[in-house]
């Protein structure tokens, strides 16, 4: 529904996930700690403006909500109408995935002694206030979709890279792979530094 959304959720994720990332931790840190501010981000659904949280019925959404100006993270709303679903693919950076309304299913690839991909583990279904982690070293392939038939279902993503511009992967069953650069689905990124409407109030 229309709201006017509260942008000092994300600038303080933004200013924390960078406190976080200034002082060079190992990944491992980052996943741990960066899921701890992630799980607060996504805690309150107030904060996503709708533009950016708008389906489309050829596919999937990635919008561009903040890159870190040194490219070391980014974070993107991930918009699914109903049904829809990404490609096998991976990712090569380390991420975070945070189900803010609706819900998803993931599901793992890997590769198999003769080279194929199949599906390893049980599909991981994220519901509001989730979090999953990606990483290359935990395992970073795999499939995605709306798991519900009937709505909207948005995710915030956390990547450790400027994302829209990895060249990255998406994965026939035989192993073959085809590179793809994502890009992202807006041209325009939310305000979230205009604070003269906090320093207003009385």
């Amino acid at each position: 529904m229309p709201h006017a959304p509260n942008p000092g959720r994300l600038r303080h994720f933004v200013t924390a996930f960078a406190a976080l990332l200034d002082s060079k931790p190992p990944e491992v840190q980052i996943l741990r700690d960066g899921s701890a501010l992630l799980r607060q981000l996504i805690a309150v659904d107030d904060w996503l403006p709708d533009a950016y949280a708008q389906p489309q019925p050829e596919r999937y959404q990635q919008y561009l909500l903040h890159a870190d100006s040194a490219e070391r993270f980014s974070i993107v709303s991930f918009v699914w109408g109903p049904g829809q679903a990404t490609p096998v693919h991976d990712h090569t950076v380390w991420g975070l995935i945070g189900m803010l309304r609706g819900a998803e299913t993931s599901q793992a690839y890997r590769y198999t002694q003769d080279g194929r991909l199949q599906a390893s583990g049980a599909a991981v279904k994220l519901t509001p206030g989730a979090v999953e982690l990606l990483s290359p070293g935990l395992g970073d392939i795999h499939k995605v979709h709306n798991t519900l038939a009937d709505s909207v279902s948005v995710s915030i993503h956390v990547y450790g890279a400027n994302i829209g511009a990895v060249q990255r992967s998406v994965f026939a069953e035989d192993g073959s792979r085809k590179t793809f650069i994502s890009g992202y689905s807006n041209t325009h990124l939310p305000n979230i530094w205009d604070r003269s409407k906090e320093l207003k109030q009385p």
